[in-house]
């Protein structure tokens, strides 16, 4: 009887039990919905060092912080990985530079766009998508038609536009829009490079950034600007 009395009191419905501890989650738990941002970033870095041929998907998990399994729940391949990080870094930031330049004067609009242009193409990131473009995209050739359709179209059309609005309101004497805008994004990037790279490209050593720019921009405005006798010009040349 007494062994029966304590079986009955340890199962009895009324006695306290013990509850295993609560597993605290750890703090440094991603959310879901940043782990694409997280994967481009770590994908720009390992591209940025190991160049698009030579990147793995291992590499890119690793720097992510994730399995290569989960790579795959957002991204097919690595030549798709690398279609987002430009879309991501260049096409978002270009919509960005062309809503923030405005649709006033053309002349003012261009001026704020070129000098959002010139600060981004300075940039790490850029800088670092630039260097895949020269140096690797003719080896992927449906990349390079992705960046060229993607990327460069759209930039200078979105250039040629305000050109053509200034033209149009007798600011601008009558250039190639399309000319003028590859122009202005060809001279940009590649100046921006040799700032990037000033212990290779000597001779911006002695002028600032900023200097760069002021030059970039003053000799591109002058080139395009309507004057009296540039207007005479044209005046002659279409009678």
């Amino acid at each position: 009887m007494p062994s029966r009395t304590k079986r009955t009191a340890a199962t009895s419905p009324t006695a306290p039990t013990q509850r295993s501890p609560r597993r605290s989650r750890p703090r440094w738990r991603r959310l879901p919905e940043e782990r694409p941002r997280q994967i481009l970033e770590a994908a720009l870095d390992v591209f940025g060092e190991r160049g698009l041929a030579g990147a793995r998907l291992d590499d890119i998990a690793r720097r992510a912080g994730v399995s290569k399994g989960t790579i795959y729940l957002y991204f097919p391949n690595k030549e798709e990985l690398f279609r987002e990080v430009v879309r991501a870094i260049v096409v978002d930031r270009l919509r960005q530079a062309a809503a923030d330049a405005g649709d006033d004067n053309p002349v003012e609009e261009l001026k704020r766009y070129l000098r959002a242009h010139w600060t981004f193409v300075r940039s790490p990131e850029f800088q670092t998508i630039q260097k895949l473009v020269i140096s690797e995209l003719h080896n992927f050739p449906d990349l390079a038609e992705f960046y060229g359709r993607e990327v460069v179209k759209p930039a200078n059309e979105l250039i040629a536009a305000k050109i053509r609005r200034g033209i149009d309101r007798g600011d601008f004497r009558r250039v190639d829009p399309i000319l003028a805008a590859r122009f202005m994004s060809s001279t940009t990037i590649t100046h921006s490079t040799w700032c990037a790279r000033r212990n290779v490209f000597k001779l911006l050593t002695d002028v600032t950034d900023e200097q760069v720019f002021e030059s970039l921009s003053d000799f591109f405005f002058h080139a395009i600007r309507a004057t009296p006798a540039a207007t005479a010009a044209e005046s002659v040349s279409t009678q």
